[in-house]
């Protein structure tokens, strides 16, 4: 069993048949690894994004978590981006690239996001509301968003694929002008299926370093992987709330609470449904993520969710609560 902050499935049912939709609660939803839909099924992306168009009410933000794209060609970049526009106008929502978004044929060999900046431009997101600023000039590649929901200052920080050291120098940046915001750093690799941060020390699969683009010396353009980003970036500001990523296949979930150096508790989480994932339909069956957040409880409960088929994983490394969260 996956080590996690659980409680039993009956007090579950008890806190979600409550509404999520009282101003002093708030709802998030994640879209991990959409790769296989943009390249076989864009009928279940459709769905997805149309699930929370349809339900836009009660969400207030949606985050996908990169590998919007399985090979990085226009043919998918156009699924995608048709998929993603169903949301406008309607609920903010934010992404961050993949491997597969990256490089030749979505290889992540060189640092080229020409086609995601093509298909989802800074010029339209820039107008988004909420959108505070991007690193590198006219790129989405790395963007930050505020909002207010549930009587809390958030701000959202959705980071490359293997961040480099001044992405997160500059990351690092935005969440001190911020000091009374909560963050949440949405990025592509962090969290590994054994409920640990990605690392070489664990013997970790699919680590940036191993692309292309991760073969930099250290300095400025170096590549950092998820125990990286704790130890430079995550651990080090005490308004860190949540970390989220996707990425990793084996089983495709993991789950971590760890301290920063200021005393504050930091969760991250791991989510990934993809073609290759242990058991997964075709390319992931149109599982989500929704994590419902209770300031006043101080609680946040996760459930997974599939659009598509309408059904819910109810194992408890995809259904489960934080207690005592310090919002």
């Amino acid at each position: 069993m996956k080590k996690t902050i659980l409680i039993s499935l009956t007090a579950l049912a008890l806190i979600f048949s409550s509404s999520c939709h009282r101003e002093d609660s708030l709802r998030i939803v994640l879209l991990p690894d959409t790769q296989v839909y943009s390249e076989s099924y864009p009928e279940i992306f459709n769905a997805q994004t149309a699930w929370i168009a349809d339900n836009a009410d009660s969400i207030a933000f949606v985050l996908h978590q990169g590998d919007i794209t399985n090979h990085n060609t226009p043919v998918e970049w156009e699924v995608a981006a048709a998929a993603m526009q169903l949301m406008d106008g309607k609920v903010p929502y934010v992404f961050c690239m993949g491997n597969h978004d990256i490089g030749t044929d979505g290889r992540a060999d060189i640092r080229n996001t020409d086609l995601f900046n093509a298909y989802f431009p800074y010029e339209k997101y820039r107008k988004a509301k909420g959108f505070g600023g991007a690193f590198g000039e006219n790129r989405m590649d790395n963007v930050w968003y505020t909002f207010k929901a549930g009587g809390i200052r958030w701000l959202v920080l959705s980071l490359e694929f293997g961040p480099r050291d001044r992405v997160l120098d500059w990351a690092s940046g935005v969440i001190e002008a911020h000091p009374s915001h909560r963050v949440i750093i949405n990025t592509h690799a962090y969290m590994y299926s054994d409920d640990t941060r990605m690392s070489p020390d664990r013997d970790h699969h699919w680590l940036p370093q191993h692309y292309g683009l991760g073969k930099e010396v250290p300095g400025p353009e170096a590549v950092n992987d998820g125990e990286q980003m704790w130890e430079k970036l995550v651990s080090q500001h005490a308004n860190i709330l949540m970390v989220v990523s996707g990425h990793v296949l084996n089983d495709g979930a993991g789950t971590l609470v760890s301290e920063g150096i200021h005393g504050n508790k930091v969760y991250q989480m791991l989510a990934n449904y993809q073609g290759g994932v242990d058991g997964s339909v075709n390319g992931g069956n149109g599982f989500l993520r929704i994590i419902d957040v209770y300031p006043e409880a101080g609680r946040i409960s996760v459930r997974t969710y599939s659009p598509f088929i309408d059904e819910f994983k109810t194992e408890p490394a995809h259904q489960f609560v934080f207690e005592g969260v310090d919002l």
